[in-house]
């Protein structure tokens, strides 16, 4: 499998970045992570930290390419949940480190998804949003309800306000995990945190499917642009991103 990657996290107009990233690819398989911690929430960082070194271990560990993707999400992002619970175990329960998750395992030529909370996956084809995830907020609800429009998600005064993270209770929060996704040649997934999306519109995003364009160059552009748009009140501002490029 031929596949162009790229990983970008700014600090936006934070003291503290608390999201984090990565792309771990072999022969056969590669997995996209993307971890918000969440803020106002003791131990954000160390709390995506975490999270990235549990679900990649995970991946690590697994054979390659992934029996079942959908139980590996599961399980991955499960096994996150309980090492944040105990992290947080001697805190009292408001204050005990907390963090969205976004996944995305592309293998064999399909593309499968899991997320909790409002980070994100997109899915781009041919310079336009293919489809992406729905967050678990309560904003999602107003949109899918037509009670807002799209544009104005990300300056809504209950953006912020997620449904479900990992972290907390001991309780698994829940989680959407998709069916596989085919692909083609040029398209792009990608994950990321909401200061990410929240300073980029669709078509800016959807332009890193433009084949002639250095991929980790213009994942880097887009960061800088949405941290640029949402100053002086940006957020940490963190995506991976894969060009599918064909098959093996």
């Amino acid at each position: 499998m031929k596949v162009d990657v790229a990983q970008v996290s700014l600090l936006g107009n934070r003291e503290e970045n608390q999201d984090r990233v990565d792309v771990i690819a072999t022969e056969n398989a590669t997995l996209l992570i993307a971890i918000d911690g969440m803020g106002g929430h003791a131990g954000g960082a160390e709390a995506a930290r975490l999270c990235v070194d549990v679900i990649g271990n995970e991946f690590k560990n697994a054979s390659h390419p992934i029996f079942d993707p959908q139980g590996f999400m599961h399980l991955a992002i499960g096994k996150a949940h309980t090492a944040l619970v105990s992290l947080g175990n001697q805190i009292s329960v408001e204050a005990r480190p907390r963090a969205t998750c976004a996944l995305c395992l592309v293998q064999d030529g399909h593309a499968f998804w899991a997320h909790v909370g409002d980070s994100r996956i997109y899915h781009f084809r041919d310079l336009l949003l293919h489809e992406r995830s729905r967050d678990h907020s309560h904003v999602e609800v107003l949109l899918q309800e037509g009670l807002i429009s799209e544009d104005e998600v990300s300056s809504h005064p209950m953006r912020n306000f997620v449904e479900c993270c990992l972290g907390g209770d001991s309780t698994l929060p829940s989680m959407t995990i998709t069916r596989n996704k085919p692909m083609e040649s040029g398209d792009v997934m990608l994950v990321c945190s909401d200061g990410f999306w929240s300073g980029l519109t669709n078509d800016q995003m959807a332009a890193l499917t433009t084949s002639d364009a250095a991929f980790i160059e213009s994942l880097d552009k887009l960061g800088a642009q949405a941290v640029q748009t949402t100053s002086p009140h940006s957020d940490n501002t963190s995506a991976a991103a894969l060009r599918f490029v064909e098959s093996a």
